[in-house]
């Protein structure tokens, strides 16, 4: 039966998996992937690597394509009595953090809990009506002093515990969408290249602490060393304070980096392709760093010809991310169409081009 994306995405985003802590997501995609690939690795940082085999005699091409798996989330830094102190995993927002519902993962088992503040009164006078810093939020899981401390330890990790929902026909929320929104369009694109056969060898890894680190995107180029290594993740969606200038709109195309952390040449061929197959796109402009694994990817060993390439999302880094299943689509067809794309003239010509000066 073919992936019914509505079904398998909300499986995905209940995973746990912060930065570091990621080996449940890690066991979910790998039970998933291993009837779509040739072979599939697993390296010592956590990333989880899906193959298939190319054509070509060895040494063939190599393309990576790296989408991170980890989320953010929190730790608990301090037990108070009853009440958990936190620390960040990855960029959260405290504005939007009282009152979430949140997930206490102890060796014990998980433990259900909210993100409380104090009230305003009862701030000093400075913190008075504004967004309370993480210093001063803690997780309630209603156990007594007594119990926090036989069943929770400094070093827990916590995740939101927000249960994914689909938003009409086209847009799904939840957590953690950035970046498995990536990682389920990795496991469409591997389903898609089912009786199909690429030139070059063709790696999809679920990368490892990109939210922290970019440990994961970092020792598995530096182990493939690919010729083309090509990162996906999420941008900015226009909504609520995100101009246009700013974002790109939601169920409208997916975006094509362009800037110092991509190779102009995989970037052509990258569009050429999307025009040829009439997938909609938008160009992102990344003057500076792509904020993305592209970083790491691009100078990892003797570097690799990168290309950044994005699935519009609204309300990064919160707990009620949204993204459009379309865009999700768009990206496994055209990450799929590309890998086989490269035939063996074309493949010679792409990666020869690489090495010449522009």
């Amino acid at each position: 039966m073919p992936i019914d994306l509505s079904e398998f995405l909300p499986q995905l985003l209940r995973q746990p998996g912060l930065s570091g802590r990621e080996a449940p997501v890690r066991a979910f995609l790998a039970r998933h992937w291993q009837p779509l690939a040739d072979e599939v690795l697993t390296s010592p940082i956590g990333t989880l690597t899906a193959v298939r085999r190319g054509s070509l005699p060895e040494p063939r091409p190599k393309i990576l394509f790296a989408a991170h798996q980890d989320t953010i989330g929190m730790m608990v830094s301090r037990i108070r009595g009853e009440f958990l102190h936190i620390a960040p995993i990855g960029g959260l927002d405290p504005r939007v953090l009282p009152g979430q519902q949140v997930t206490v993962w102890a060796e014990s088992g998980p433990l259900p809990g909210v993100l409380t503040a104090p009230p305003d009164p009862l701030l000093p006078p400075e913190m008075r009506g504004k967004p309370v810093p993480l210093t001063h939020l803690l997780v309630d899981t209603g156990l007594t002093a007594r119990q926090v401390a036989r069943r929770v330890r400094v070093g827990d990790v916590i995740t939101f515990a927000q249960e994914p929902r689909l938003l009409g026909d086209e847009t799904i929320m939840g957590p953690g969408l950035d970046n498995r929104a990536s990682v389920a369009a990795f496991t469409l694109a591997l389903e898609a290249l089912q009786g199909r056969t690429p030139a070059g060898d063709v790696y999809f890894a679920a990368t490892a602490q990109e939210e922290e680190t970019l440990g994961g995107a970092a020792t598995i180029a530096y182990e493939l060393r690919p010729d083309v290594a090509v990162a996906v993740d999420v941008s900015f969606a226009t909504g609520p304070g995100v101009p246009e200038a700013k974002g790109f709109p939601l169920g409208e195309g997916i975006l094509l980096g362009l800037g110092p952390n991509v190779h102009p040449k995989v970037h052509e061929a990258v569009k050429a392709v999307a025009e040829r197959l009439e997938i909609p796109y938008h160009v992102d402009y990344l003057p500076t760093h792509s904020g993305t694994d592209a970083m790491a990817l691009q100078i990892a060993a003797a570097g690799a010809a990168s290309m950044v390439i994005s699935i519009p999302l609204r309300y990064m880094h919160t707990p009620v991310e949204i993204v459009s299943l379309k865009d999700i689509h768009r990206a496994a067809r055209l990450l799929a169409e590309f890998a086989v794309s490269l035939q063996v003239e074309d493949q010679t010509n792409l990666f020869q081009s690489i090495d010449q000066e522009d």
